[in-house]
Order: structure tokens, then sequence, then C-alpha cells
């Protein structure tokens, strides 16, 4: 599977809450609704907690995104039809309206699970 990382940094304008709430409320049904053109597998938000049980964190963001796919090659070809085009023009249009895109940073990789307590 592969994966992408997006560590955002919100706009200077909202507040956390607001910047949390757009992300949760707004963002999150429109990736929803582009999931099958895009080909999405899985998508999470991570907001950064300010009150983290080890202390205070300085952290460059506000939260992660994660979505998978189940190759690289499944995510290009997702953006070579029309329908794919039309979806990810319009992600990116409206992650311009909360997220602080050239502070915010992206990378592609594999996860490597090493254990997992989870199912036990």
């Amino acid at each position: 599977m592969l994966k992408t990382t997006f560590c955002v940094k919100k706009l200077s304008h909202l507040s956390r809450q607001e910047f949390n709430q757009y992300w949760h409320e707004t963002h999150a049904p429109l990736v929803h609704k582009h999931a099958l053109a895009l080909r999405i597998k899985k998508y999470t938000q991570i907001p950064v907690l300010e009150d983290s049980p080890r202390g205070a964190v300085s952290v460059s963001f506000d939260g992660v995104a994660e979505l998978w796919w189940e190759s690289l090659e499944d995510l290009k070809e997702s953006r070579r039809g029309s329908e794919g085009k039309k979806a990810a023009k319009e992600l990116l249009e409206e992650e311009r309206r909360f997220i602080y895109l050239s502070n915010s940073s992206l990378w592609y990789g594999e996860e490597h699970e090493k254990f997992s307590y989870l199912d036990s």
C-alpha cells in the first residue's frame, strides 16, 4: 500500500478550533465524495492535541492527514482520467481555503508495520 502523509499548517487567520471544525466537517466529506474517483482506500485526520500527556510539544504543523492507495501506479492512474483530474483540482482549490499549503509538508511512502496489538 502507498501512503501519503500530509503535515498541514492552518491559515493564520483561523483559530485551531475553526481549522479543526472546517477540516473535519467540510474537507473530510469532500475527500469522501471523491474517494472512488481518486482511488483512495483510506483517509485519516490526526489533529495536534494542545494538552499532550508528555507536556508541551512544539510542532510546526496543526495536524496530519494520511491517505492510502493500492500502489503508486493506482494513484497515478486515478489522475489520468477527467473525473480524477476534476476531483483533484476541486480538493486542491478547497484546501487553499484553510491550509497554508506552502508551509505544509507532504510525502509518499510505504508503511512497514512491525507489530500491532489492535486486533488482540
